[in-house]
Parts: C-alpha cells; sequence; structure tokens
C-alpha cells in the first residue's frame, strides 16, 4: 500500500487531500496540531508542533517508511508594512512556512522508498509584489528555490510546488483580523468570500496526481492549478522537457 505523509493535515486543503488519497487507496499520516478538529477520517494522526525541534523530531522517528510527502503549513501573519510588524512574529513566519517543513523532511528523508514524491504549497506574491504580506511572500519563494535545487540534487525524488491560487479556507480569517493593515488585500479577500468561487479541493488533488504521474516533467517546478493548462493531459508535459527555465525562478534579461 502506498503511504502518504501529510503535514498541516489539519489544514483544510491537508484534510481534503488526505480525504481524497485515503479514498483512492493511500494509506495517510497525519501531522498537526489540534487534531481533535478532524474526527474520524481514516489516517494516522501525530500531534506536533513544528516549532517545536525535540517535538518533530520524535514525531518523525514514528513515521513509517512513505511514498508521497505533502506540506500544507502555513500562515500569512504578520499582515501590514514589513517596518510595522513585530520582527520575531515575522521570523516565526518565514521559520514555520519554509524551514520547519524542511527540518520535518530533513528528518525522515532517510525512510523514503524508491521514488518518492514531494509536494508543497506556493502562494501569492510570487510572480508580482504582495504588499503587506512580506513574511508569507519571501517563505513561499524560500520553498520554490528549495524545490528545483532538491531536485537536482535528489534525480530520483521528483519535488513541485504548486500554487492553488485563492481557495476556501480558514486562512482568510487572519486577513479579515489585520483589517486595514491588510491594504488591498482586506477588499479583495472580502469580494472572494462573498463570491461563490475559489479553486475546488478536487482541482488540486488531481493537479497534484498530474505532476506525480509527469514526475520528469514536473520535478523541480513551480506550477499554478489555477492557470496551467495541466488539465489537457501530456502536452504541458512536453512543452516542458524542452523548456529547462519555465516555471522556474528566473532572472529575465532585455
Amino acid at each position: 500500500m502506498k503511504h502518504a505523509v501529510i503535514s498541516g493535515i489539519t489544514a483544510d486543503i491537508g484534510n481534503a487531500l488526505a480525504e481524497r488519497l485515503i479514498a483512492d487507496g493511500w494509506r495517510v499520516t497525519g501531522l498537526g496540531r489540534k487534531l481533535e478538529r478532524l474526527g474520524n477520517i481514516g489516517a494516522d494522526l501525530i500531534e506536533v508542533s513544528l516549532d517545536d525541534s525535540v517535538q518533530l523530531a520524535h514525531a518523525c522517528s514514528q513515521i513509517e517508511p512513505w511514498d508521497l510527502y505533502i506540506s500544507c503549513v502555513g500562515t500569512m501573519q504578520p499582515i501590514g508594512p514589513f517596518f510595522s510588524s513585530d520582527f520575531d512574529q515575522w521570523q516565526n513566519t518565514i521559520e514555520l512556512n519554509s524551514l520547519s517543513q524542511l527540518r520535518m523532511l530533513h528528518l525522515f528523508w532517510e525512510n523514503r522508498k524508491a521514488n518518492p514524491d514531494v509536494m508543497f504549497l506556493a502562494g501569492g506574491g510570487t510572480n508580482n509584489p504582495m504588499p503587506n504580506y512580506s513574511a508569507y511572500c519571501v517563505s513561499k519563494i524560500f520553498l520554490i528555490k528549495m524545490v528545483e535545487l532538491l531536485a537536482n540534487e535528489e534525480l530520483e525524488a521528483n519535488f513541485f510546488i504548486n500554487g492553488p491560487g485563492f481557495t476556501r479556507t480558514k486562512i482568510h480569517e487572519e486577513t479579515l483580523m489585520a483589517g486595514e493593515k491588510a491594504g488591498s488585500g482586506l477588499k479583495k479577500t472580502q469580494d472572494f468570500l462573498e463570491a461563490d468561487e475559489g479553486t475546488s479541493m478536487d482541482d488540486i488533488y488531481q493537479h497534484m496526481l498530474w505532476c506525480m504521474h509527469h514526475r520528469s516533467a514536473a520535478t523541480g517546478r513551480n506550477f499554478s492549478t489555477v492557470h496551467d493548462s495541466w488539465r489537457e493531459g501530456s502536452s504541458l508535459a512536453e512543452r516542458l522537457s524542452n523548456n529547462v527555465d519555465a516555471f522556474r525562478l528566473r532572472r529575465s534579461s532585455i
């Protein structure tokens, strides 16, 4: 039986992916805080705080050989201008959104099965400025570059990072709580929540499966579930195979 490990399983996306993997016959181990929120979803659950390195090491020691690692951990706080933000909180977000997830993967990497898949989640602001969300944006860009670096070091593995776009999850509560500190992000979030729209969990799941199926083209890349033409099947994979720079962080020359 294939085994998936999901950090942040209590997040809406993590929970949704776990349910779909289990329905498809996978065994799922989920890590997170406040696991009582989940109820019985059929996953093996390990309660852990990613900002506690001792607790994290103990949790990772319990993880059995795995085929797929998905990280759904993330926070947008502190929201507001950089110089008006508490720097310690800003730094903690960088730790949680990037370094802690990589520490976890580092701890149980040796227990992987052959040819594993690893998926992180990207976020807004990686292609254009996203004022007042600097900690969130910087940490996601960190992960995008790490995916490319790891793909070039561990050639048997498939590392990719998918941006799900606007999705109806609890993370938007952080913007609403920040209020005017969010700047234009507040109205954008309010308008989104009032409308009947957003990326479906099924699309996020199917996009992940596409990246796993087209691993030689997907590895090291930064994808958009909303904007990329993965739904067309193998045509996108064929184009990516012929373009080493596509969907990666690059300086554009003029």
